[in-house]
């Protein structure tokens, strides 16, 4: 009976100390904040959105569309054509807009789809690719050329 002040002792900083613990940010949680903070500094708008259909990602649930990450560019005095595509092997399959993106290679990894529209030009991928952010300049280059096409 003499030790049982102990034993609760003990059990209380276990369950305090466990708390804590819990209340670390996982590694990969760091990586894709850190991403995304660099992608916004650079001038591309990381958000994460329901999947579209037409991307053919996979869905969550039977009755749910699976969350991406969608990347983009704003570009104030464009005015670019709808376009949707899906990346395949590499290369863009159109599903809406003009034939001169058919086959157009993409050298970025973990691209699902890209889309353009109005004055926005952006990407849905895979951002457990590349937690360590090494494709991001990449990324914006390829869309403002594509944008430019």
């Amino acid at each position: 009976m003499e030790h049982t002040g102990v034993w609760v002792a003990v059990i209380i900083v276990i369950f305090v100390l466990g708390s804590i613990f819990g209340l670390r940010v996982s590694p990969r949680e760091k990586a894709l904040g850190l991403m995304r903070e660099k992608a916004r500094k650079m001038s591309l708008h990381p958000r994460l959105i329901a999947a579209p259909d037409w991307t053919k990602i996979p869905m969550a649930t039977e009755d749910r569309a699976s969350m991406v990450a969608y990347y983009s560019v704003l570009i104030p005095e464009a005015r670019l054509p709808l376009m949707r595509a899906r990346v395949e092997d590499q290369k863009l399959i159109l599903v809406q807009g003009d034939e001169k993106f058919k086959d157009f290679p993409i050298a970025l990894k973990g691209i699902y789809a890209i889309d353009m529209q109005a004055n926005c030009v952006g990407l849905y991928w895979d951002e457990e690719s590349d937690l360590r952010a090494t494709q991001l300049d990449d990324m914006k280059a390829f869309l403002l050329s594509l944008a430019k096409i």
